[in-house]
């Protein structure tokens, strides 16, 4: 069945990209929307546009009722739903398929099985992938908790095996703190995702995060398109990627690539998915699995060529990978700077009007972002607006003209995080390449 019309279970800039490649492949688009997006570019541009509810997100982009009901009245024959809210929902997918329509994601329970951590781990552990020291599973005796602790070796961190954003974590450094931390992340875990369990890994001191891109067909072939570094966080928010990693050789590209897309053909993985590594000393340690889309998508778009939403369309239609592992040439270095509404020193959100805006543009400058002068940026969701996406033949270049863009963006009316993104471009720890994952907040906090 080949999909005409595709709903869009999402917003903002994401919605936006689904519907670009959507109607490059002759497809008709839905926007859903809250009565807060009624103006959004995506709503605008959209053949059908259906409201579902109220602003906040629990009545709205998360109404599950409301976005099927949505996807009959407009015969919508397939649902997308971007990254954040309901993407990665296994039960929202397997409602989607019950009701005869296209699921353009993975399969239910591969979304189930990776978005538990424990039994991620263990699958992936199961599939060959490298793992971090610790548990097996949930942890609850201290005694085995002191066992597993000593044989990883301190420092150790305890995790929440639902939920993520580092809720729920604590870094324990001795025996004598165990008892209480593992408590505190539990109370936490229970707190914030209504599931107190906790697992136990081996804390790496200064890592990088590396996370490959994968596709699947969903009959047991699959390939990687390489890597992106996201090492440069705050509170355990991307704030820039780029791909490829400085510190990741060719060699390793190929070797960790390799076993990544054997386990995905081994799963019989369906679809676009991340596998995200921590990366120290020339090893990698699996930590978790996105079944969905990245925010940080264009990036790998860039050096490989590959249209990755348009990839998702196309398997989720039954088709197969457009493209042999062999096919996939990496070129160049492409870069992302998220630009988030907010103060970029306090870090404050700063809703408002968009009094005036350019995007910048040039050879190689892509914006991705669902901003226009006399848009009113709402108060109840992510402050993510635009991303700035620069490509060039070599690192040096693709950061000098990354420079020059963030130079010509303008977005006038409410804060922005752009004077950060230019500073950090002039450190020379980034410039080098050197930064880890815990870098962007040891610097933050230096002006602090």
């Amino acid at each position: 069945m080949a999909i005409k019309r595709l709903l869009i279970a999402n917003r903002g800039e994401i919605a936006l990209r689904i519907h670009r490649a959507a109607h490059e492949m002759g497809i008709e688009t839905v926007a859903v929307h809250s009565t807060a997006d009624a103006d959004a570019m995506h709503v605008r541009l959209a053949n059908q546009a259906v409201c579902i509810g109220p602003p906040a997100a629990k009545d709205s982009y998360l109404n599950v009722a409301a976005i099927i009901s949505a996807a009959e009245i407009t015969g919508a024959d397939a649902i997308h739903p971007g990254y954040g809210f309901l993407s990665e929902n296994a039960k929202f997918a397997e409602i989607v398929e019950a009701h005869g329509l296209i699921w353009i994601g993975p399969k239910p329970e591969h979304i189930r099985t990776m978005g538990d951590k424990i039994e991620a781990k263990r699958t992936a552990g199961a599939l060959g992938l490298p793992l971090v020291p610790g548990s097996d599973g949930a942890v609850s005796d201290i005694e085995e908790a002191k066992a597993i602790a000593e044989a990883a070796g301190y420092p150790v961190i305890i995790k929440a095996a639902s939920g993520g954003g580092g809720r729920g974590m604590k870094v324990c450094t001795g025996p004598e703190q165990l008892e209480t931390l593992i408590q505190q992340a539990g109370s936490e875990a229970k707190a914030a995702f209504g599931d107190a369990t906790v697992y136990i890994e081996k804390y790496l001191g200064n890592p990088r995060h590396i996370e490959f891109q994968i596709f699947g067909d969903g009959n047991g072939n699959a390939i990687h398109l390489g890597e992106r570094d996201c090492s440069l966080q705050r509170r355990h928010q991307k704030v820039l990627e780029e791909a490829p990693s400085p510190v990741i050789s060719a060699e390793e590209r190929d070797r960790m690539g390799g076993v990544v897309a054997k386990a995905m053909a081994d799963m019989g993985y369906r679809g676009a998915g991340t596998i995200e590594f921590l990366w120290e000393n020339g090893e990698f340690y699996f930590i978790e699995m996105n079944t969905r889309l990245q925010v940080e998508h264009p990036v790998t778009e860039a050096i490989t060529g590959v249209d990755l939403v348009r990839e998702q369309i196309r398997i989720a239609d039954g088709k197969p990978l457009s493209v042999k592992q062999d096919e996939i040439e990496f070129k160049g270095h492409a870069i992302e700077c998220r630009i988030n509404a907010e103060d970029p020193f306090t870090f404050a959100p700063s809703p408002g009007l968009v009094k005036s805006y350019h995007a910048a543009g040039g050879m190689h400058v892509r914006v991705d972002s669902g901003l226009y002068a006399g848009y009113k940026i709402p108060p109840y969701y992510d402050s993510m607006i635009a991303k700035l996406i620069v490509y060039g033949r070599t690192r040096e270049g693709c950061i000098m003209r990354l420079k020059r863009a963030l130079e010509e963006m303008v977005i006038d009316g409410v804060k922005t995080s752009i004077p950060l993104h230019q500073r950090l471009l002039n450190d020379p720890t980034f410039l080098d390449g050197g930064y880890t994952i815990k870098y962007l907040e040891e610097w933050l906090a230096k002006d602090a």
